[in-house]
C-alpha cells in the first residue's frame, strides 16, 4: 500500500523558514513526479512546486524565489524548502507522487502557520 508520510508543520514568524518532507513508502511503481499544493482557509488548493523525476523543477511564481524543492538519492522523497515566509502562506501543505502507472497519491496535509 501506497502511503505519503510528511514532515510536522508549525507556526513561524513572518520572515522566518521551514522545511517540510514527504517520503513515498511501499511503492512498486517508479514516482514519475512529486510535489506540493497547498489550501488556505476559504481558498481552493493551489500548486506550490513540483518535482519530476530527473531532476526539473516547477515553482509557482507567488512563491518563487523563496521557495526550493528538492530530492534525495533514493527519489522517493522531495523536501520543500520555505524561506522568508509571509503570513500569505498560511495554508495547508499537502504532498502529492504521481507514478509511472498514472496513479496520484495524496498525503495527509501539514498545517503551517505564519504569524505577522
Amino acid at each position: 500500500q501506497v502511503q505519503l508520510v510528511e514532515s510536522e508543520g508549525g507556526l513561524v514568524q513572518s520572515g522566518g523558514s521551514l522545511e517540510l518532507s514527504c517520503e513515498v513508502s511501499g511503492i512498486i511503481f517508479t514516482v514519475r513526479d512529486m510535489g506540493w499544493y497547498r489550501q488556505a482557509p476559504g481558498k481552493g488548493r493551489e500548486f506550490v512546486a513540483s518535482l519530476l523525476n530527473g531532476g526539473q523543477t516547477t515553482i509557482d511564481d507567488s512563491v518563487k524565489g523563496r521557495f526550493t524543492i528538492s530530492t534525495d538519492i533514493t527519489a522517493r522523497a522531495n523536501y520543500l524548502q520555505m524561506n522568508l515566509l509571509k503570513p500569505d502562506d498560511t495554508a495547508i501543505y499537502y504532498c502529492y507522487a504521481l507514478m509511472d502507472n498514472h496513479d496520484t497519491y495524496w498525503g495527509q496535509g501539514i498545517q503551517v502557520t505564519v504569524s505577522s
